[in-house]
C-alpha cells in the first residue's frame, strides 16, 4: 500500500502555513508570520513546497485546509486556493476544523484540551477535547470571566492552546490550568486529515464554506462546558 500524500493549508489566523506530508511525516514545509500577507505567501508557499520536494499536485491523494473559526481574509484565501487545486486536479478536499488543529499540538500533555481562538475584547470560540484530541464539546463561543471552565479544572488538568490563551490567563488562576499561547499549524492537520481521508469524508468543492468569525453571540458568561 503506497504512503498517503497531503497538501495541507493552515490560514486561519495571522499565520500562514504549508505542509506536504507522505506517510505521515513532513517531506516539505514553509511558514509565514507577515501581517496580511496570506494571498501573496499562499501560493508561493504551495510552489516551493512541490519544488522542494520534486513532487506535483498530480502525485498528492487529497488537499486539506483548515476550516475555522478564524479570519476571514485568511480563511477565504485558504479555501478558494484549495478548491481550486482539488477542481484543477480532482484531488479530494479535506476540511479540519482550527480547534481540532491546535488541540492536536497539545495531546498527552493534560487531562483535558481547551482550544481557544480569539474573536475580540474578552471573547473567544472555544471547543474541548480528551487528553488524546478526541472532542468532547463542539466548538461555540464564550466570554471570559473568572468562573470560565472553573468546573472543568476542578476535575482534571487542562492545557489551554490557540491564540486567546493568555488573554483567559489574565482572568483566571487555577494550579489545574496550563496556558500555551499559539497559532494552528499546519503540521497539527496530518492526524485529522488522515482520518478523514480514510473515512472518505470529503468535503464538495463547489458549496464547502468555512467558518468566518462573524456575529459572534455568547449565551452566558459562566458557561459550564462539562
Amino acid at each position: 500500500m503506497k504512503d498517503t500524500v497531503f497538501l495541507l493549508l493552515e490560514t486561519s489566523t495571522e499565520i500562514c502555513t504549508t505542509v506536504l506530508t507522505k506517510g505521515g511525516e513532513v517531506i516539505a514545509s514553509r511558514y509565514c508570520d507577515r501581517p496580511k500577507s496570506h494571498a501573496s505567501r499562499l501560493a508561493v508557499q504551495i510552489s516551493e513546497v512541490f519544488a522542494e520536494s520534486g513532487m506535483t499536485i498530480a502525485e498528492c491523494d487529497a488537499v486539506a485546509v483548515s476550516e475555522g473559526p478564524g479570519s476571514y481574509t485568511g480563511l477565504r484565501v485558504g479555501v478558494s486556493t484549495a478548491k481550486g487545486l482539488c477542481f484543477g486536479s480532482g484531488k479530494p478536499l479535506i476540511s479540519v476544523p482550527t480547534p481540532q488543529i491546535l488541540a492536536m499540538a497539545a495531546v498527552d500533555r493534560a487531562d483535558k484540551i481547551v482550544a481557544l481562538i480569539d474573536a475580540r475584547r474578552m471573547e473567544a470560540y472555544c471547543a474541548v477535547f480528551d487528553r488524546n484530541g478526541t472532542p468532547l464539546v463542539e466548538v461555540e463561543p464564550i466570554i471570559f470571566d473568572k468562573d470560565s471552565f472553573r468546573d472543568l479544572l476542578d476535575e482534571d488538568s487542562v492545557i489551554f492552546v490557540g491564540n486567546a490563551a493568555s488573554k483567559l490567563q489574565g482572568v483566571i488562576s487555577h494550579p489545574n490550568a496550563i496556558f500555551e499561547q499559539c497559532n494552528p499549524l499546519a503540521q497539527h492537520m496530518i492526524i485529522p486529515a488522515t482520518k478523514a481521508f480514510t473515512k472518505k469524508e470529503f468535503k464538495d468543492i463547489a458549496y464547502f464554506e468555512p467558518f468566518y468569525l462573524k456575529d459572534f453571540v455568547a449565551g452566558i458568561s459562566k458557561k459550564k462546558l462539562l
